[in-house]
């Protein structure tokens, strides 16, 4: 605690985005750099609290109780940054984090809703010291690929290269196995790459940490697809190890009259084949689904829904109105949702923001329920039929949605996005194999353990636990490459 009066004395200040017109402009990253000297101002504000409850996020209570799920010691970077030794801040963040430049990015920083400065006080700005770090040593070219000094002979295949994957490859090849990640897309990075747009975490991010792990020695298969190109069965006779971390990519889907009309399509379908055109082409194939001009409507109001909407807006949509069947948050916590709980209160994330200032308000309606999608004689949808909803207590005792009499709605609609979440992981993968899944769909293996039912098989990350954080899948692979070095040789040494 360099400053033991910095959290009395220093206002909590985040670097300024871009102005939200101008960056619907292009798909640039939103956020702006903050000099180094603010930088380390806001880093006084970590005080010295006796138990960091930032760092400890707990498998067993979450996402109710916040903390960071890989338990960064984020006290101590936050102090080297405030006395500016930037260089053995990287070191200590990297002990617990393979992908800070990532995390320092799209994480929602439940390590903040856990900060205890955040009792009374706004929290400290824990998630962008830990995007400053990472780049500042980027920069300064202090990261840098570290080769194992020895190879132990053991063969380890990783299926996905999502966070999860690339966590587990990064550390198995750490312990000096010879590590091959398979991805069925034509390029790694799986969520990172395809799932998060561009101007949330922009491509060449995710590929400079995917060469310096090619640097290192893991090899890596684009454009494979496990249970189509190659069987599991084909997998465990060529390798040692399998980690299963594909994701949990199965979408939720709305099974209401008009699903099937033309314009009604999956959020992720809309993302990635928009990331893909962008990337191969910056749009000029026209491979993807174009909201130029278009009534767009998103259903689900998380994070991938706000995607959805700055990618609309993007595209120069005619409007952009997103559905929430919860209700609205409040604007501060309640007496129920006490620290260090996450957080459940109102926030306004780029794509809102973006919204507003070309429509002038916020495109959410809280609390709506889709009764049917309705179209024309040609097949295309016109209109969805909504009914306002009120929370209340059904037989069994559990919250469920009752709608109202009297509050239809109909929404004017050309484009129609499904943004509900994840209901697990596909299963096209398990083909011929006896692998075992949980009651929700997931791979089954434990927590800490990772192991399946299949010796010498794993899972972790969102095809284990279901739709979760880039950051518990970061836990996952990196928890999960520790029991399978234990398989391999008996013991491990990775942390």
């Amino acid at each position: 605690m360099g400053n033991p009066t910095g959290f009395i004395n220093v206002e909590r200040a985040l670097p300024e985005d871009r102005d939200a017109r101008e960056r619907l402009n292009d798909w640039f990253e939103v956020h702006q750099k903050m000099p180094e000297t603010a930088i380390r101002q806001q880093a006084s504000r970590c005080m010295d609290c006796g138990v960091p409850f930032c760092q400890s996020g707990e498998s067993r209570f979450a996402p109710k109780v916040a903390g960071c799920p890989v338990n960064n010691l984020i006290p101590e970077w936050n102090d080297l940054v405030y006395r500016g030794r930037w260089r053995e801040a990287i070191e200590r963040l990297h002990r617990t984090n393979n992908f800070p430049e990532v995390t320092g990015r799209v994480c929602p920083a439940p390590c903040e809703g856990a900060c205890v400065l955040g009792i009374n006080s706004p929290p400290v700005t824990i998630k962008h010291h830990e995007y400053a770090i990472a780049e500042k040593a980027f920069d300064a070219g202090w990261i840098v690929a570290e080769p194992p000094d020895r190879r132990s002979g053991k063969r380890v295949a990783v299926v996905g290269s999502g966070p999860a994957g690339l966590a587990a490859a990064a550390q198995l090849n750490k312990a000096g196995h010879f590590v091959t990640v398979f991805e069925r897309s034509d390029r790694i990075g799986g969520l990172l790459m395809y799932g998060i747009p561009n101007m949330k975490l922009e491509k060449h991010i995710v590929e400079r940490r995917v060469n310096l792990l090619a640097e290192e020695g893991v090899v890596f298969k684009p454009n494979t697809a496990i249970g189509e190109d190659l069987s599991l069965g084909q997998l465990q006779q060529e390798f040692d190890a399998l980690v299963l971390a594909t994701g949990a990519t199965k979408p939720r889907d709305l099974a209401v009259d008009g699903r099937s009309l033309n314009g009604v399509h999956f959020a992720m379908e809309f993302l990635s084949k928009n990331t893909k055109s962008l990337l191969d082409s910056d749009h000029v194939d026209g491979k993807y689904i174009d909201a130029k001009g278009k009534k767009v409507v998103v259903i689900g109001g998380g994070d991938t829904g706000t995607d959805c909407v700055g990618t609309a807006l993007r595209h120069g949509c005619e409007s952009v109105v997103q559905l929430e069947i919860m209700p609205r948050p409040a604007e501060h916590r309640l007496a129920t949702n006490p620290w260090p709980e996450w957080p459940k209160t109102l926030l306004v994330d780029y794509g809102q923001e973006e919204a507003i200032a070309v429509q002038g308000a916020d495109p959410r309606h809280y609390q709506v329920l889709t009764q049917k999608i309705a179209g024309d004689a040609a097949g295309n949808v016109t209109a969805l039929h909504t009914v306002q909803v009120e929370w209340l207590k059904d037989s069994s005792g559990r919250m469920s949605p009752q709608p109202l009499v009297g509050k239809e709605k109909i929404y004017e609609a050309d484009l129609v996005l499904l943004a509900m979440g994840f209901v697990g992981p596909e299963t096209g993968i398990l083909k011929g194999s006896a692998l075992e899944r949980d009651e929700r769909g997931n791979f089954k293996a434990q927590y800490n353990e990772f192991a399946t039912n299949v010796e010498g098989i794993f899972a972790c990350g969102d095809a284990r636990r279901g739709q979760s954080l880039v950051v518990w899948a970061i836990d996952e692979g990196r928890r999960a490459a520790r029991e399978v070095d234990k398989f391999l040789v008996g013991e491990s040494f990775l942390p």
